[in-house]
């Protein structure tokens, strides 16, 4: 014991403390960010699911005068197609260049004609 406490309070010693003291740190960190990853892999975040009834309310300023978007369309939270209500490019669902879209400004069309009806183009990230 009085070896080691004599290893310890040497110069030699601390700098050995805290190169340990570092390395248990940075350890525990990955882990603790390992363990914070995986028990979020199933949670996708809060998804807002509206009554069918019910009608949101744009600003489509940015739209032609000649077009405007059905606002019930908004409302719907599935299709084969989406694109910003702010844009002007529609991509097809599982396109990874629509991913930066926030969820509240997206309109989902079935069809790419129905997408393309009001204005919108098919993006050429996603072809």
């Amino acid at each position: 014991m009085e070896k080691i406490k004599y290893f310890i309070k040497s110069e030699k010693g601390k700098d050995i403390l805290i190169i340990i003291i570092i390395i248990l740190v940075g350890l525990s960190s990955f882990e603790l960010g390992r363990l914070s990853k995986a028990n979020n892999s199933n949670n996708n975040g809060i998804k807002i699911e509206y009554p069918a009834n019910y009608e949101v309310k744009t600003n489509l300023s940015q739209t032609n005068s000649n077009t405007s978007i059905n606002t019930a369309k908004t409302t719907q939270t599935s299709g084969n197609y989406f694109a910003s209500k702010r844009g002007k490019k529609y991509y097809p669902v599982g396109c990874s260049a629509g991913n930066t879209i926030k969820q509240e400004n997206k309109i989902y069309f079935s069809t790419g004609a129905e997408a393309e009806k009001p204005g919108y183009e098919l993006s050429g990230s996603c072809i």
